[in-house]
């Protein structure tokens, strides 16, 4: 029997970055593994899962933009880059024997379905990890709010992102020591303090959907399943009633 969980339908917010591993560039395969064997981990409590994975690892738009390039055909690149990893994340969840879709918001049928919202819920009720690419299929918009926006759209019970670090803090743990941690933080408290969660778009569009946001150590293996049941460290970013 699954075991009880605090939510039963979240979306999992993973950058490009982290599936880098210890490479500069390009997806690592145990890291890649690794991350969807916790993905089917937490499937097999009886959550429905949903992803969004960024593209830096392979292209950054913003980066590109500002070396030259026109910042919307960046992200444009951008958004391919997000399909790519998608379809590699597709391949570790299948490949452990997790039912996986991956949905564009930019249609590309040969290797993949279009967004449509229905669908993907069909799919998550049915058990299947959905995986949403390209973003929202607009330039200028991260995919933390793509995730925020998806999440939002799927009636999901929180959105997770997954960091290389256990939870919010005031500044970098790994270059400042003595930063602060924070076991729970307000939507306001994360914009007026700059905090480095989620872009601005994406905290305000959760905040409009009372969607609690939840920052936990991506890399920890086992992490996202303790969060599901409550268990481990993480902040949580939510409005008190």
């Amino acid at each position: 029997m699954p075991q009880p969980t605090t939510y039963k339908r979240v979306l999992l917010k993973v950058s490009g970055e982290a599936l880098m591993g210890r490479r500069d560039y390009g997806l690592d395969t145990e890291t890649v593994a690794a991350i969807a064997a916790d993905i089917g981990d937490v499937v097999a409590l009886g959550v429905q899962v949903s992803l969004v994975i960024g593209g830096g690892n392979i292209f950054r738009g913003v980066s590109a933009a500002a070396s030259g390039m026109d910042r919307a055909q960046a992200d444009y690149m951008g958004m391919l880059a997000t399909v790519m990893n998608a379809l590699g994340m597709q391949a570790a969840l299948e490949k452990i024997g997790v039912p996986t879709r991956v949905q564009s918001a930019i249609p590309m049928s040969s290797v993949c379905e279009p967004y449509i919202r229905r669908r993907a819920i069909r799919h998550m009720e049915k058990g299947r990890v959905v995986i949403f690419a390209a973003g929202t299929g607009n330039p200028f918009f991260t995919t933390d709010t793509a995730a925020a926006l998806r999440a939002a759209e799927m009636q999901c019970d929180a959105l997770l992102k997954g960091t290389q670090v256990d939870g919010v803090y005031s500044a970098d743990p790994r270059k400042v020591p003595e930063a602060e941690r924070f076991e729970q933080l307000t939507y306001l408290d994360v914009l007026t303090r700059d905090l480095a969660v989620m872009d601005a778009s994406a905290i305000s569009l959760s905040r409009e959907n009372a969607l609690p946001i939840i920052v936990f150590n991506i890399r920890a293996p086992g992490a996202f399943a303790q969060v599901m049941r409550g268990e481990g460290r993480f902040t949580t970013i939510f409005e008190p009633k």
